[in-house]
């Protein structure tokens, strides 16, 4: 898809990953929605880019249908609709030891937030026979996440969901993508706005995800990795599963000696 002229729509676009997709999509032509949580951060961006600010919060599906009525409202049908929004909370202990709403808060960002967006624009996209669902997963959506088990195993089923809407609607002429980073400098890492590491190479900064993004959309590729060697880790995986959970195994126990504990916010320095 060439994204000049095109209505988009982003949710957690008010800072990180999200904010750079809409800088670039915007520069590239499209009329932009920013949307957010936070509505001053939303808005914040959207000044910047002359794009349209709406508070949103992903896990009431009466707020999407509110984003998507008031994106129609202003500048006509979703185009495209990236669905963003995110988050990473640190287990305290085992696999399972996350709290109940702690498990059901990633399902409803990383899972329900998607469905809740696919509901709102697909009628529309079917009846055009054209659209876009460009979703947000994680690297952790297909390998996994050392420390956070509510984390990937939300991720993974974003994947899952993602992979049905294209299998379901790609003749319809939709159009559906899945972002799937490692480590990209945000405050999910702990890292402030432009602020880049230098002891962790393998960190991405946020435009250089939104560049990648941006010619993946044009290309349609289903799955968009903006670190390339995951490609590689996913041959890896598939190919012996047993050798590549010892190899996790290793790797979890590194950091842990190292760091202390295994999260995010660790483990990508020693990757």
């Amino acid at each position: 898809m060439e994204l000049k002229g095109k209505t988009i729509v982003i949710t957690g676009a008010g800072q990180g990953i999200g904010a750079a997709m809409a800088t670039r999509f915007a520069a590239e032509g499209a009329r932009v929605v920013v949307s957010d949580r936070n509505g001053e951060n939303a808005q914040r961006v959207a000044d910047r880019i002359g794009g349209l600010a709406v508070a949103c919060d992903v896990t009431v599906e009466a707020d999407i249908q509110n984003l998507v009525a008031q994106t129609r409202a202003h500048f006509g049908p979703v185009d495209l609709f990236c669905s963003n929004a995110g988050l990473g909370i640190e287990e305290p202990g085992h696999a399972a030891s996350a709290s109940n709403a702690d498990w059901q808060l990633n399902w409803d960002i990383h899972v329900m937030a998607h469905v809740y967006a696919a509901r709102a624009v697909l009628p529309d996209m079917i009846a055009r026979r054209s659209g876009y669902l460009l979703q947000m997963s994680s690297a952790a959506g297909l390998l996994s996440q050392i420390g956070n088990a509510s984390y990937s195993a939300t991720k993974h089923a974003a994947v899952g969901f993602a992979e049905a809407l294209a299998i379901t609607h790609g003749d319809d002429g939709i159009a559906v993508s899945v972002i799937c980073p490692q480590y990209v400098a945000t405050p999910l890492l702990g890292y402030k706005a432009g602020e880049m590491p230098e002891d962790a190479p393998n960190v991405l900064s946020p435009e250089v995800v939104a560049d990648v993004v941006v010619e993946g959309v044009r290309r349609e590729c289903f799955l968009i990795l903006p670190h390339s060697d995951v490609a590689k880790f996913i041959r890896f995986k598939s190919s012996d599963y047993d050798r590549w959970l010892d190899t996790m195994r290793q790797l979890r126990r590194r950091v842990v000696g190292e760091k202390g504990k295994a999260n995010i916010a660790t483990t990508h320095k020693l990757i």
